[in-house]
């Protein structure tokens, strides 16, 4: 007898077994588009099931201070950006690191320029054939070449005037940076290019690459009501709409065309601000989310604003650094060390299905699912020495993550909240 049973979370209820989907397969395009929405489906639910399978694994970064972003690579590497400046790969089975060389502006730094703020962003384009980071001069734009991290070209002649905060691709050469100097710019990679470098470097033996400047430089704090917060923190592209979004530290989302240029398709004033420094786009539900200190907000820049929802940051008592989506599910990365999951479609927290407890949400007798990591490595000689600190209770803060969900892995990384504390956390999940 045959039942229709939906799956958990999904609202819909299907005739669905691994019987009716091999059946499925076996009829043609009717049968590939039903076995297109169940595989639709079963990823919905690996995505919510994933998070209670993990353990945590911790790596072992040395003395580098705080990773400030990431990207997997490939299935055992991942490439990580820090604080001190440095980009590495990282194996995360053997644990071995390699360094890469920072590309160097063709023209020396200004006398009085500011001080290197590290390596905030790392974005691999849609082929995963090129990587954009930061260069040497942390206002530069880095280009390599995967899988081998040969320099392509840096964008620094006419670009940024302080420290690149955010990258995204909008297509496999095109590239936009959003900077602490309140400027997004937007940079066109010649193919060629790509060829005389390498081809240059593999007669020489010694690193080459181009210099270029931006097709567009688009300056939002002409706009800004506070000049001095108008810093671009994050970026997050929607292929499906072809749209660029951008959130600053001003409390303003602006939505953007990017193609041969910038254009600017809308503002809005954020109904809740506070310090906004990360995003990720939801392609299932058209959705950004946008991360600070005091709220998760959730906004949709073609509904009304009045549609816009939000999580304030003490129902679950920390606040956020790093956000990412799959599917229906937002995972956070917090200042407390933590991982949380949220289910946007339910506009619920994943819940832990191992625990019951009496303090939980009402009705469901579970506590919120919530991933610790380790405390990480911290330099005592840096600890204030006018106070007494217990390093015991100085979590990391989780400044990046990034899954590899072909093979179930979540990497996750950060370190001190404190800008003065030198100290560094990585783990891989599994």
């Amino acid at each position: 007898m045959e039942t229709k049973k939906g799956l958990p979370g999904t609202g819909l209820a299907t005739r669905r077994s691994l019987v009716h989907y091999l059946q499925d397969r076996q009829v043609g395009a009717q049968g590939r588009l039903a076995e297109r929405g169940f595989e639709s489906q079963l990823n919905s639910l690996a995505a919510r099931s994933l998070p209670q399978m993990l353990r945590e694994h911790q790596l072992n970064l040395g003395t580098l201070d705080k990773v400030f972003a990431s990207q997997w690579l490939n299935s055992r590497e991942v490439v990580c950006g820090t604080k001190c400046n440095k980009l590495f790969r990282l194996d995360v089975h053997s644990g071995q690191i390699t360094h890469c060389p920072l590309m160097v502006d063709r023209e020396p730094p200004r006398a009085g320029s500011l001080p290197g703020c590290g390596i905030h962003a790392i974005e691999l384009n849609p082929s995963k054939t090129l990587l954009a980071t930061g260069g040497k001069n942390p206002n530069s734009l880095a280009v390599y070449q995967l899988p081998t991290m040969d320099p392509v070209c840096l964008g620094d002649i006419q670009g940024h005037k302080d420290w690149i905060f955010a990258i995204a691709w909008v297509s496999d050469t095109v590239v936009v940076s959003g900077s602490r100097d309140g400027t997004l710019a937007l940079w066109q990679l010649d193919r060629e290019l790509f060829h005389e470098t390498i081809d240059s470097h593999s007669s020489s033996g010694i690193p080459v690459y181009g210099h270029i400047r931006p097709v567009d430089v688009v300056d939002i704090s002409t706009d800004s009501p506070h000049p001095s917060h108008h810093h671009v923190r994050a970026l997050a592209f929607s292929s499906r709409n072809q749209e660029l979004g951008s959130v600053s530290l001003d409390g303003y989302f602006h939505l953007w065309k990017a193609q041969s240029n910038l254009s600017r398709l809308l503002s809005i004033r954020m109904p809740y601000f506070g310090g906004n420094v990360c995003m990720t786009y939801c392609d299932e539900l058209s959705l950004y989310a946008v991360g600070s200190s005091t709220y998760v907000s959730f906004l949709d820049p073609r509904q009304p604003q009045d549609n816009f929802w939000a999580l304030h940051c003490r129902e679950f008592g920390t606040s956020v650094c790093s956000l990412s989506h799959n599917r229906d599910i937002i995972t956070l990365g917090t200042v407390h060390g933590s991982l949380l999951f949220y289910d946007v479609r339910a506009k619920k927290f994943l819940e832990d299905s191992r625990e019951i407890c009496q303090d939980s949400s009402a009705g469901s007798g579970r506590r919120m699912l919530k991933l610790t990591c380790s405390r990480g490595w911290i330099n005592q000689e840096t600890i204030w020495a006018d106070q007494t600190v217990n390093l015991n209770q100085l979590p990391s803060c989780l400044y990046t993550h990034c899954y590899n969900w072909p093979d179930m892995k979540l990497f996750v990384a950060g370190g001190p909240l404190f800008s003065d504390l030198h100290g560094n956390y990585a783990g891989l999940w599994s």
